[in-house]
């Protein structure tokens, strides 16, 4: 089985946050687009909170994206899977995204924001016992929850209405300049 492989990020550099997935699924991967999946509520979710309308077409809401300053990139970089399920990882195969020369090239970015407790476990396996400060002081992380289809036991709204806090950290960094 071939590895399967993130996509680059997708970031201003001015970004101050960043949204971070674990890794594409099928759907993404074939579409080359994050959170492709019909179902997934990526898109609806932020045209919820971002007033990004879905009916944009791909780069456009990537656009819309870096525009509010927000940023989005997954943790791993490669890893073996079959599927589509963040269990089907195998573990030894992991690659994570190189961290530091991405905080390097966007020093503003201070929260990070993980789709889902997937990503927020692959950040902590992978990333931070690597030893090496990946994050500018006075950073913070939050998990979210996440969007995938697989995560049914929350309606849309309810997910929307903690997502909200990325629109805090957007509108926040709007009026600093």
């Amino acid at each position: 089985m071939l590895p399967v492989r993130s996509f680059p990020p997708s970031a201003s550099p001015d970004a101050v946050a960043l949204i971070l997935g674990s890794m594409p699924g099928e759907a993404s991967l074939r579409a080359q687009q994050y959170y492709a999946h019909p179902r997934n509520g990526f898109w609806p979710i932020l045209e919820l909170v971002l007033a990004i309308p879905r009916e944009l077409s791909y780069e456009e809401r990537l656009l819309e994206l870096r525009k509010k300053r927000v940023a989005l990139w997954d943790v791993l970089a490669s890893c073996v899977r079959s599927g589509s399920l963040d269990s089907d990882i195998r573990e030894t195969t992991v690659v994570p995204n190189d961290f530091v020369s991405f905080f390097a090239e966007h020093p503003l970015i201070r929260t990070v924001f993980f789709n889902g407790a997937k990503a927020e476990q692959a950040w902590k396996k992978y990333v931070v016992p690597m030893g090496i400060p990946v994050l500018p002081d006075g950073s913070r992380c939050i998990r979210l929850p996440s969007t995938s289809p697989a995560h049914a036991g929350m309606s849309l709204h309810r997910k929307a209405e903690a997502w909200r806090v990325i629109r805090h950290e957007a509108v926040d960094s709007e009026k600093e300049d």
